[in-house]
């Protein structure tokens, strides 16, 4: 069952409340930070190494300028097709594992409201609900992320494939960027492992939480769900329908020769290398090298609708976060997702029309500005 709390959809006064309180994705990253145990702030928050990346990331967008154009008559509109389904909105909820620490019952709670709103939601498979429950709270929105586990010849991975199959998720998404143990010392610091600890400072953070407290109690603590059949077997890598985590042109041109039916630019939002460049940055050479024959997605970087629009504008077909959905629950709890869905179709529709873009399609013709933009030899 989905702990929807009792303001799991806030209108009228209340939600405009809310838009006045908590105006931006910064805004509610605040307050998560002191409404949620640290070990769970900082797992979802953190990166790898000194955490260059995820400035990067979020840097990289900003210095991306689109040139306005206001002679335009028309209301914008948001909703786009992709992979033969409509969403209401070029937004989706990226995956991530194990949320559950920055607040108990998250996937639940994507997925309820992706299912509301009509926007994809991505289960990673090391999430903290299985595939079966999610597809049952949302069954016209959901993708599925997919690691590799080469014990037993692949035999995990294939039946992870085979229930994601049964269940009817629309997307599969092969992720290709954790080829290996990422060094992330937040998590370290804090002593975030499997099994988690619990000693006195753990139990501190906990206490001195206690809306986070409450919705553990209610929810359980977080399990990796999807591997709870393969419990003794299961160690996570990577593998190859939309592939997660491509960076070089010359592995978008591998996915797409593999079969790739979409790909998605993605450094995991900082997580697992440090030296790795901004996905705003690599977008326009992987959508130069294969945009013509898949369709190419991204995330990593983005906090608003401004941001999407300046994706959309370089050649994204669709665009992904995690940490803003995950840092609204932190913040706002069962309210939180759908204040996050509100700012981004709200900022996503305000920004096209201040670039004269009425249509997602549209947002390819906008002028942009892209100084860090890298390039290849064949550009």
């Amino acid at each position: 069952m989905v702990d929807r709390g009792p303001a799991e959809k806030v209108e009228g006064a209340g939600k405009a409340r809310l838009q006045q309180l908590y105006p931006t994705v910064d805004d509610l990253r605040h307050r998560a930070r002191r409404r949620v145990p640290r070990f769970g702030f900082d797992f979802v928050d953190g990166g790898a190494n000194e955490e260059y990346c995820i400035d990067r990331n979020t840097d990289a967008f900003q210095r991306v300028e689109l040139l306005p154009h206001y002679c335009v008559e028309g209301k914008a509109t948001t909703d786009t097709e992709i992979f033969g389904r409509r969403y209401n909105a070029p937004i989706g909820v990226a995956p991530m594992g194990s949320a559950g620490l920055m607040w108990p019952g998250a996937e639940k709670l994507f997925a309820a409201e992706a299912q509301r709103q009509r926007i994809p939601y991505i289960l990673a498979t090391p999430g903290n609900a299985s595939i079966e429950e999610i597809a049952a709270i949302a069954p016209d929105v959901f993708w599925f992320q997919l690691y590799r586990f080469p014990y037993d010849n692949h035999a995990i991975t294939y039946d992870l494939v085979r229930r994601a199959d049964e269940a009817g998720a629309h997307v599969l998404v092969p992720t290709v960027d954790s080829a290996g143990k990422s060094k992330r010392p937040r998590d370290i610091r804090n002593g975030v492992r499997v099994p988690f600890p619990i000693n006195p400072w753990t139990t501190f953070q906990v206490l001195t939480s206690p809306a986070w407290t409450m919705a553990l109690l209610r929810n359980g603590m977080p399990i990796t769900a999807n591997l709870v059949p393969y419990a003794e077997k299961a160690t996570q890598v990577e593998t190859a329908n939309v592939v997660k985590g491509i960076q070089h042109p010359h592995d978008a041109e591998r996915a797409v020769a593999l079969g790739a039916d979409g790909i998605i630019v993605s450094n995991h939002g900082g997580r697992h290398f440090d030296g790795a460049p901004a996905t705003i940055d690599i977008l326009p050479s992987i959508v130069s090298a294969v945009g013509s024959r898949t369709t190419v997605m991204i995330d990593s970087g983005i906090r608003g609708g401004l941001d999407v629009v300046r994706a959309l504008a370089l050649g994204a077909k669709f665009c992904f976060t995690g940490r803003c959905f995950a840092y609204g629950l932190g913040a706002l709890g069962p309210a939180g997702a759908p204040h996050v869905v509100d700012l981004f179709f709200d900022e996503i529709k305000t920004e096209l029309l201040h670039v004269g873009a009425r249509s997602v399609a549209e947002a390819a013709t906008i002028t942009v500005r892209h100084p860090g933009a890298w390039r290849f030899g064949n550009e």
